[in-house]
């Protein structure tokens, strides 16, 4: 992801200036930058993948086809740790959020899902 880092401080600095706005947490910054970066890796390998697969199904090479089983898991797998990563990046968002309002002598409310409810999965009717 070229220019990640100008784009999250510009994100999360929101124009403190040279310093960053005050009480933002520069491990959180650091883990916010590296979970970008892990998702563009993932979203840029399953470009690939993808590419490849298709590539594969045009070919109708029996034995290109039965390797795209394999390319797909992966890319369901790719997806999954996606999903996760952004999960945990909106978790993150939101602790941080709550501490800079506490910290600021603001009220945070608590949201509670409850158990399974996370991740869930909209099906088109095309499925």
């Amino acid at each position: 992801m070229e220019g990640g880092e100008a784009t999250l401080s510009g994100f999360v600095g929101g124009g403190g200036g040279a310093g960053g706005s005050p009480g933002v947490d520069t491990k959180v910054l650091h883990a916010f930058q590296t979970s970008f970066v892990q998702v563009q890796t993932l979203l840029d390998q399953n470009r690939l993948l993808i590419n490849e697969i298709n590539q594969n199904h045009e070919s109708k090479v029996p034995g290109d086809l039965s390797r795209n089983v394999g390319l797909i898991r992966e890319l369901n797998n790719n997806i999954r740790r996606v999903v996760d990563l952004y999960a945990d990046l909106s978790s993150l968002f939101a602790a941080s959020d709550a501490g800079r309002a506490a910290s600021e002598g603001g009220s945070v409310g608590t949201v509670r899902q409850a158990p399974g409810a996370g991740h869930k999965r909209i099906r088109s009717g095309l499925d």
